[in-house]
């Protein structure tokens, strides 16, 4: 049975001192909620991922050591195992901390830093290599959409990012969907959309690997999923949990979505 994952994309956002006041006032609210509303329901309770900037990983992931619910995650890794490269961190650094995942290919990586199908099959080879989850991103611009490109340029995401790995690393995989246009922009792919569109890489998975993996995989939506509209996002088949940006910065909000994956089963 796959799991069921909202994960929190901090970005480059809060202080130190915001940070810690988000992620106690998330805690508490997890704490408060398994021991009421979700005692008892097993696989139903979403696994919930923050993606804090480096500079609080540690911070983050001693507030959350003990908990059974909340995971922590780099926003990225370098593509080199170690070397002269001033300002990046190694998967192996982030594994050390204990963070437990890591995105990878995030659109806001591949528009502003160029980062390309080859680079990014590098950094999924050395997170896997380091213990890391990997959250590999894959989505498609405007025009893409608009030219009916979409479904191709997703295909060629993934056969260059992830479909080209063993079965048992890529059931250690996570994939987002990203539809780039609906990002920071207040957009939002219909649920059908995000439908129609998690179906169709559940199916690309499958036609490559078979069913049992497919169905295991986890494939959460990316494009400004929020409050309001988590819970008919979540109803949907193929759409197992969100890759949260701005809500995840409003406790109240990304509680909401954390609930609102619980409701959908």
């Amino acid at each position: 049975m796959r799991k069921k994952i909202v994960a929190g994309n901090w970005k480059m956002n809060l202080s130190l001192e915001e940070a810690k006041t988000l992620a106690g006032e998330l805690k508490v609210k997890m704490d408060q909620y398994k021991d009421t509303i979700l005692e008892g329901s097993g696989n139903n309770i979403p696994e919930v991922v923050i993606f804090p900037p480096y500079l609080y990983l540690t911070g983050m992931i001693d507030l959350f050591v003990h908990d059974d619910g909340v995971s922590v995650g780099a926003q990225n890794c370098h593509h080199e195992e170690s070397g002269a490269f001033t300002g990046e961190v190694a998967a192996s650094m982030i594994h050390s901390v204990g963070a437990s995942y890591v995105i990878i290919g995030h659109s806001e990586r591949r528009s502003q830093f160029g980062e390309g199908d080859k680079l990014l099959a590098e950094k999924v080879k050395l997170a896997l290599k380091n213990g890391l989850t990997p959250v590999f991103c894959c989505g498609e611009q405007l025009p893409e959409r608009e030219a009916g490109k979409h479904f191709q340029v997703v295909a060629d995401q993934l056969l260059h990012g992830v479909l080209w790995m063993e079965k048992d690393q890529l059931e250690r995989v996570v994939i987002a969907y990203e539809p780039v246009w609906a990002i920071g922009t207040g957009k939002t792919a219909s649920p059908d959309q995000a439908q129609e569109m998690h179906a169709h890489i559940r199916k690309l998975i499958r036609d490559s690997y078979g069913e049992q993996i497919a169905e295991n995989i986890s494939i959460l939506y990316g494009g400004s999923c929020n409050a309001k509209n988590a819970g008919e996002l979540f109803s949907n088949p193929d759409v197992d949990g969100g890759l949260i940006g701005g809500a995840s910065l409003k406790v109240e909000d990304f509680f909401t979505i954390i609930k609102r994956r619980q409701e959908n089963g």
